[in-house]
Order: C-alpha cells, then sequence, then structure tokens
C-alpha cells in the first residue's frame, strides 16, 4: 500500500470511530428517566373510604411519570362526551426536585384503568367522597357502601357474553334525569368505563348505570355492557351515590 492510500484509510476510519461515538452519545441520555411511582409520593385515595377528585381548570397534558419529559399519555378534558363537567380521581401527589407539585389521577380512556401525572396547578380544588360502588358480574349484585359500610343492595342485568360489561376500577363522573327514552329507565351514572367490544357507539362507548323499560331481565345478562337496575333501585341509588364515587367492577 503507498503512503497516500495508507493516509486515506487512516482518516477514514477515524471518521467511522468518530461517527460510532456521537451515535452512542446521542443513544444515551442524560439522565434517568423519572419513574412512574416515585418514592416520596403521597396517598390520597383508598377508593373504598376516601377518595378525592377533581376538574380540570387548565389544559394539561397527562404523562407516565412525573415529568414533562415522561410518555405522553393523554390529556385533561373539561367535559364529558354528554357535556358535563369532566371527573378525575386523585390517587396521590408528588413534589418533583424542581419543586413542581405533581398529582396521579386516573383518566376516563381508552385504555380501560389508565392512570397518569398532571400538574397540579391544572386541577381544582379537591373534593372528598366517602363511598364506593361494587358490581359483581358473578352474583349479578351491586352494592353501595359508605365509609365501608353496606348502604345499599340490588340486582344488575350486565352485559351479555358478546358486549361484556368491563372489569376494573372505575368511577362516576355525571349523573342525570333520562327524558324521551324509556329504555334507560328514569335515572342514568355515567362513568369511566368504555365498551371492549363497542367502539363506535355515540360516546364511544361509555358504560353507564342506568333503569330499564324490561325489569323481568333483572337480574341478567341482557346488556350492550351497562349495568342495568329496576327503575326503583336507580332512583334510590341516584339519590345515595355522588360524583366521583369509585365503581369496582369485578
Amino acid at each position: 500500500m503507498s503512503r497516500t492510500l495508507a493516509a486515506a484509510a487512516a482518516t477514514l476510519a477515524a471518521s467511522a470511530l468518530a461517527a460510532v461515538s456521537v451515535t452512542v452519545a446521542s443513544a444515551s441520555p442524560s439522565s434517568p428517566p423519572a419513574p412512574a411511582n416515585p418514592p416520596g409520593q403521597t396517598r390520597l385515595s383508598d377508593e373504598a373510604t376516601i377518595t378525592r377528585w377533581a376538574t380540570a381548570v387548565a389544559p394539561g397534558r397527562a404523562y407516565a411519570a412525573p415529568s414533562s419529559h415522561a410518555r405522553r399519555i393523554g390529556r385533561l378534558r373539561f367535559a364529558t362526551e354528554d357535556g358535563f363537567p369532566e371527573v378525575y380521581l386523585v390517587l396521590a401527589q408528588f413534589r418533583d426536585a424542581h419543586g413542581t407539585a405533581w398529582m396521579r389521577v386516573r383518566l376516563p380512556q381508552r385504555p380501560n384503568n389508565t392512570t397518569g401525572w398532571v400538574v397540579r396547578a391544572a386541577l381544582s380544588d379537591l373534593r372528598v367522597v366517602h363511598t364506593q360502588l361494587v358490581v359483581n358480574r358473578r352474583t349479578l349484585r351491586l352494592t353501595l357502601y359508605d365509609r365501608g359500610r353496606r348502604v345499599f343492595r340490588a340486582p344488575v342485568g350486565i352485559g351479555k357474553p358478546s358486549t361484556p360489561t368491563p372489569a376494573g376500577s372505575f368511577w362516576v363522573r355525571e349523573k342525570f334525569r333520562v327524558k324521551g327514552n324509556p329504555l334507560y329507565g328514569t335515572r342514568a351514572l355515567g362513568t369511566a368505563a368504555y365498551s371492549n367490544a363497542l367502539t363506535d357507539w355515540p360516546g364511544g362507548g361509555i358504560i353507564g348505570l342506568h333503569g330499564t323499560s324490561r325489569p323481568g331481565l333483572v337480574p341478567g345478562r341482557p346488556s350492550h355492557g351497562c349495568v342495568r337496575l329496576r327503575n326503583r333501585d336507580i332512583e334510590r341509588l341516584y339519590a345515595l351515590t355522588p360524583v366521583g364515587t369509585p365503581v369496582l367492577i369485578r
């Protein structure tokens, strides 16, 4: 090899090594990502005897960890699909090294049971409920607890096998009187659960608790995923259950 060719080869090798070094350096993060459940956070809700909730007061993004550099997994909304103020269950709080306060919240979106971190400033003052609704899909029974004590129980109709009622931890986002459609009875409670089978329904397939014009089908598995109660039972439940109440579907 001539001296000129040797020099050229050495130059190319050095350039390649520099490129590799730059690639490796750029791939290495300058700091480790924030953990999704950092040590030092304070638990705010047990979702059984005490639960805190809030509404959105400013636009905000939800992240997988309490950091604006973490993966974005959702956003705050001001209203539900039906136009009521959107409700977020607040699970924990955390203050990062820069002094920014974060809240871990349950997000009303697909996939069900998604949680994320939002900045505290984007949420309203916290409100508190002491109730919990439990829907047992095996026994076809709904039970309402207040501070851990059972205060109401009723039979329910749930989703049929082709359109099952989803399991998970949800909450009551809205309450309203039903007008104009006896199929849904006299009252309804909208939850944060979404059907895993019906995504093209109005509102995206929200699972609600509502009355029925066919009480003979309760208890049973006749619905498209919603939880049906006899009208006298939904009216009693409506009066006892505040917005923000956790809903555990087993």
